[in-house]
C-alpha cells in the first residue's frame, strides 16, 4: 500500500480477527471451572491448556506453507471457523473428554489465526504504520483476554452457566468470518524463501538462537501457567470463591495491557537488552512476594506487578534475536512461533508439583523460569557485540 493512511474498510475486519485470537486465553478461567465441575486434581486439570497450546509446535510452519498456496485471508477464515466450532463442542455433551476436544479445536484454530493474521495485517496497512498497527492489534487481543474471565464470571453469576461465554465467542467468530469474507483484500505475494522445518531447526545449532528460543518456550509457558493457576492459588491461600478468585486473572491481563503500553514508550530510550533485565527482575521479585503474601490484597498487587514485568518478555526476546540475525528472520519467526508450545508444557509440570507439594510450591516452577530469563538478560548483553 502506497497511501500513508490506513483504510479502515480493509483494516477493521483484520483487527477483529485479533479478538478471536485472544479467545485462547479463556483456558485460564475455564480450567478452574472444569476442575470444579468434575472434581479434577491439579495435575489432570492442567491438561486443558496443554490441549490448546501444543499445536503451535506442530502446525505453525505447515500453516505458513499453506498460506503460500491458499492465501492469508482464506487460512485466517479457516482458523476462525475451527475456533468457532470448538466453542460449540461443550454444548453437545459436557464432560471432561469433550472439553479436551473443544480445546483441541481452539488450539488448532488459534494457531492458524496467529500465523495468518499478522502478515494479512501487513497487507492492509501502510508499511510505515505496520509496527504501530501490530501493537494496536496486540492491545485488542489483550482486551479480549481481559474480558474473558469477566464475561465467564458474569455468565456464572447471572445465568448459572459459565459455559455461555463460549456462545459469545462462537457468535463473535462467525461475525468476524463473515466480515472478512466479504472484504476484498489484495494480498501481497512474497518472493522470499518460505521457512521449513529443516531451515528452522538448523538454526538451533547456533547457541545464541537456541538460548532465546528456549526463552520464548519458557516465557509462554510461564504466562499460561500464571493465567491457569492464579484462581487456584487465590482460592487455596485465601479461601475465596471461584468467581472472586477468577478476577485475579483479569488483574493479570490488565497489567499485561498497561505493561505493553509502557514498554512501547520506554523502549524509545532503553535498549531491549537492558529492558529485558529490568522487566524480568520485576517479575521475579513480584512472583516470590506473591507466594508469601499474607493476604489477598497484597497477593493481587503482586499479581499485577508480575503482569507488568512479564508484559514485554516475548517481544523483547523476539526483537533481540531478529536484531542479531536479521537475514534469518523467516526461520527465526518459525522457531519462535513453534516455541509457543511451551504453554502446553509448563502448566502440566506445575500441576504435577501442585499435586505432590501443594499449590504454592507449584509456583517455584515459574521462579525457575524467571531465573533462567534473568540469566538470558545477562547473556544477551555479553553476546551483544560478538559475531555469532
Amino acid at each position: 500500500m502506497t497511501n500513508s493512511k490506513i483504510k479502515l474498510k480493509l483494516a477493521l475486519p483484520v483487527f477483529m480477527s485479533f479478538i478471536v485470537m485472544g479467545f485462547v486465553d479463556i483456558v485460564g478461567v475455564a480450567t478452574g471451572y472444569v476442575k470444579q465441575d468434575f472434581g479434577l486434581t491439579d495435575k489432570v486439570a492442567q491438561f486443558l491448556p496443554s490441549m490448546a497450546l501444543m499445536w503451535f509446535f506442530f502446525l505453525s510452519v505447515p500453516t505458513g506453507l499453506l498460506i503460500e498456496r491458499f492465501g492469508k485471508k482464506m487460512l485466517l477464515n479457516i482458523g476462525m471457523a475451527i475456533t468457532g466450532v470448538g466453542m460449540l463442542v461443550p454444548f453437545i455433551h459436557y464432560s471432561f473428554p469433550v472439553m479436551l476436544t473443544a480445546f483441541v479445536f481452539l488450539g488448532i484454530g488459534n494457531t492458524i489465526v496467529q500465523v495468518a493474521a499478522n502478515p494479512l495485517l501487513h497487507d492492509v496497512v501502510p508499511k510505515e504504520k505496520y509496527a504501530s498497527s501490530l501493537s494496536l492489534a496486540q492491545f485488542i487481543k489483550a482486551i479480549c483476554s481481559l474480558l474473558g474471565p469477566i464475561i465467564t464470571t458474569f455468565m456464572a453469576a447471572k445465568f448459572g452457566n459459565w459455559k455461555l461465554v463460549f456462545i459469545v465467542y462462537a457468535v463473535t467468530s462467525l461475525i468476524s468470518i463473515l466480515w472478512l469474507y466479504f472484504t476484498k483484500i489484495e494480498e501481497a505475494r512474497s518472493n522470499e524463501t518460505v521457512a521449513t522445518f529443516k531451515t528452522c531447526f538448523s538454526l538451533l545449532k547456533n547457541k545464541f538462537v537456541l538460548v532465546l528460543v528456549l526463552g520464548i518456550f519458557v516465557t509462554v509457558g510461564a504466562d499460561v501457567g500464571m493465567n491457569s493457576n492464579i484462581a487456584n492459588f487465590l482460592q487455596n491461600q485465601f479461601d475465596l470463591s471461584l468467581e472472586n478468585a477468577s478476577l485475579g486473572i483479569s488483574i493479570y491481563f490488565t497489567a499485561l495491557m498497561i505493561g505493553r503500553f509502557l514498554g512501547a514508550v520506554l523502549l524509545n530510550w532503553i535498549s531491549a537488552r537492558k529492558f529485558l533485565f529490568i522487566t524480568t527482575l520485576v517479575a521475579l521479585v513480584s512472583l516470590v512476594a506473591m507466594m508469601f503474601s499474607p493476604n489477598a490484597l497484597l497477593a493481587r498487587i503482586c499479581i499485577f506487578m508480575i503482569g507488568l514485568g512479564s508484559a514485554n518478555l516475548f517481544p523483547l526476546i523476539f526483537a533481540i534475536a531478529v536484531d542479531k540475525l536479521p537475514a534469518r528472520v523467516n526461520e527465526i519467526s518459525g522457531l519462535m512461533i513453534m516455541a509457543v508450545a511451551g504453554g502446553a508444557f509448563i502448566p502440566p509440570v506445575m500441576g504435577y508439583v501442585s499435586s505432590i507439594f501443594g499449590v504454592v510450591a507449584s509456583f517455584l516452577v515459574l521462579v525457575i523460569v524467571m531465573v533462567y530469563l534473568l540469566a538470558i538478560s545477562f547473556y544477551v548483553q555479553k553476546a551483544g557485540k560478538k559475531n555469532i
